[in-house]
């Protein structure tokens, strides 16, 4: 049997592009939207590694693969790193950047004129 979703109004694309992210609790859970690339995505604020408040992490790049001795940098804007221990998630997928097997838990995005709807 499907669940039918609630649909959410978490915040303003205007809002939204003036800070790239916020915190809001719905339904008594906290999670963050995020602004990135054009496209807007919701993670639940709770880091799989040690339940930390994971969307308060810094949003940031990370080093890609690269040769021996070099140092690439990419990926800006589109990683978020958890404030307690450092773990890297990316922001678009919601994966660890090590272990592919851990993510974060999302939710569906729907945008409507100026508002921005989390599917629960």
């Amino acid at each position: 049997m499907n669940k039918v979703k609630s649909r959410i109004k978490a915040v303003t694309v205007e809002e939204l592009s003036v800070i790239g992210r916020k915190i809001v609790t719905l339904k008594g859970i906290e999670i963050g939207i995020f602004f990135v690339n054009g496209s807007y995505y919701a993670w639940r604020n709770l880091c799989p590694h040690a339940a930390a408040p994971v969307c308060e992490g810094v949003v940031c790049g990370t080093r890609l693969p690269s040769l021996v001795y070099q140092y690439e940098y990419g990926r800006d804007q589109e990683i978020l790193r958890c404030p307690w221990h450092g773990w890297e998630f990316g922001l678009t997928d919601g994966k660890h950047l090590v272990e592919g097997g851990v993510k974060l838990r999302g939710y569906e995005v729907e945008v409507e004129g100026n508002d921005i709807y989390v599917l629960m």
